[in-house]
């Protein structure tokens, strides 16, 4: 049995939301579970729009594919999603430039298959907190480089620069993930509007606490939003194990 809670918030300091987050626990094509987080930009409604658009050629891609590989049918998804927007963007002149980022993951039995381009996040989270997705950002090349430490890269100027995003080129690379799942895992997945804002070891304890999926989401965006809020913000908790026995 899963269980999961989506939401998102414009934040403290936005005109517009423009993350987009779609849930569902039930099939979506041959996949038996499908979450995703993305955060738009563009000016003006061009990065709403982008989140938006880009998350829901993704579910239909995901929905007519007849692949059973999840990350054929992922990355079959992200680059129809990367060629669409790339279209839109070019029809029409209020969309020049949009992009947005892209986190998605889906539970198989005890295995969690993730793919993202851009800098939203996929956690897992237990008795510590682990990052699995490596942001497409600027700043984050910079620590692999060994340019900045990961504590100053948190208020680094630059740190808002992705280097990948959907309907930034013509061809898009996404990262896959195979994660197995143990009793007592939960997941989440958040645009940056989370994570530029609350610590990570803020955000295992949250998760952790008492109540609620919906109560420790509301509780992860009333955090964010007090530290300034600087950005939208959303979340996506997933308990992918509950009530799962685990076997000899």
């Amino acid at each position: 049995m899963l269980r999961s809670y989506a939401i998102t918030d414009i934040g403290r300091r936005r005109k517009l939301n423009q993350d987009f987050v779609y849930l569902s626990e039930e099939p979506v094509g041959n996949l038996p579970n499908v979450f995703i987080v993305a955060d738009g930009m563009g000016g003006h409604n061009a990065g709403d729009f982008a989140s938006r658009y880009a998350v829901e050629t993704i579910i239909e891609e995901i929905t007519s594919s007849s692949e059973k590989d999840p990350e054929v049918i992922l990355g079959n998804a992200i680059e129809k999603a990367n060629t669409y927007t790339r279209r839109k963007a070019d029809e029409d002149d209020a969309l020049a430039g949009m992009g947005t980022t892209v986190v998605i993951a889906s539970c198989l039995d005890r295995h969690l298959k993730v793919a993202n381009v851009g800098d939203s996040r996929l956690y897992l989270v237990n008795d510590k907190i682990e990052q699995i997705t490596i942001d497409h950002s600027l700043v984050e090349e910079m620590i692999r480089m060994g340019g900045i430490d990961r504590e100053s890269a948190r208020n680094h100027p630059d740190k808002n620069i992705i280097t990948r995003a959907i309907g930034a080129r013509d061809t898009v690379e996404a990262d896959f993930f195979d994660i197995e799942l143990e009793d007592g895992d939960m997941v989440l997945l958040c645009s940056d509007g989370l994570t530029n804002m609350v610590e990570d070891e803020t955000i295992r304890s949250i998760m952790k606490e008492e109540g609620s999926l919906q109560e420790r989401a509301k509780e992860l965006v009333r955090v964010a939003n007090d530290n300034g809020g600087k950005d939208n913000i959303s979340v996506i908790i997933i308990e992918p194990l509950v009530g799962e026995v685990e076997h000899d």
